[in-house]
């Protein structure tokens, strides 16, 4: 969904309009889920759910239930909590969608020293030898 993602479309949607979301996602890992909750999503399947299962999880939802798959709700549990900062996040998160942290800075209205500051943070939280890794990093996370 370049250039948001589900969690913050769903964000977005919330801000609107008072309903129930289920999110039904190919990423469905446990940074993503705990987005998703913060986000005032209802429902989290992954795209591999039967169309059955999907079915009953929309009725549920909407009958004023929740639902998280079982599978992600127990990876949750046991995975890794993000130790970068909201900042250093968005800012990682922003990055990948450019180039040069000099482009970044613009897009965030930060001197390009700041965004350097914050990515290199990142990178040394993460044990990331670059940008690219370390936003690779905590996309397979589900962070951003």
């Amino acid at each position: 969904m370049p250039p948001t993602d589900g969690v913050d479309t769903a964000t977005s949607i919330r801000r609107d309009v008072d309903t129930h979301i289920v999110m039904v996602t190919r990423h469905a890992r446990p940074g993503v889920l705990r987005r998703a909750l913060a986000a005032g999503v209802k429902g989290f399947v992954p795209k591999s759910t039967p169309s059955e299962k999907l079915a009953d999880v929309i009725r549920a939802v909407a009958s004023g239930a929740g639902y998280v798959d079982p599978e992600i709700a127990a990876s949750a549990l046991t995975g890794t909590d993000c130790p970068l900062t909201e900042r250093e996040l968005h800012v990682l998160r922003t990055s990948t969608e450019h180039d040069t942290l000099a482009q970044t800075a613009v897009t965030l209205q930060l001197a390009p020293g700041t965004v350097r500051n914050y990515v290199s943070s990142a990178m040394a939280k993460l044990g990331a030898s670059s940008r690219q890794q370390a936003a690779h990093k905590a996309w397979e996370e589900g962070w951003i």
